[in-house]
């Protein structure tokens, strides 16, 4: 069985084969969309960016970040974990906003500084 999918490491975008019978990825042109192949077919994950409410601020959202990618299949556990999360301001860039959020060891941080 072969899976394809395009590498997202940089602008150039490979359209990457996986071969479940060798085992191989096929289409990259640099080692880095070898390695994102592996770690793809073995074990998915993306840096999870959102938005959360500011509480003492009208109309005014926080942009947050993952500090880490988050394995695919737990983005919308966190997006209904900090959907009920509010935060005050002031808040300052790089701020933890949620730490180990579902015990991932994965910390969720501002992006926006808020005075």
């Amino acid at each position: 069985m072969k899976k394809n999918f395009v590498c997202i490491c940089c602008p150039r975008g490979c359209n990457l084969t996986y071969d479940s019978e060798t085992q191989l990825i096929k289409g990259n042109f640099c080692i880095k969309g070898k390695e994102y192949g592996i770690q793809e077919m073995n074990m998915p994950s993306r840096m999870f960016t959102s938005l959360i409410r500011v509480s003492n601020r009208k109309d005014t959202m926080l942009s947050v970040k993952s500090n880490k990618p988050v394995p695919k299949e737990k983005i919308f556990d966190i997006v209904n974990e900090i959907s009920a999360i509010k935060v005050a301001a002031p808040i300052e860039i790089g701020q933890i906003i949620v730490k180990n959020i579902l015990n991932l060891d994965i910390d969720i941080i501002a992006t926006k500084r808020i005075r």
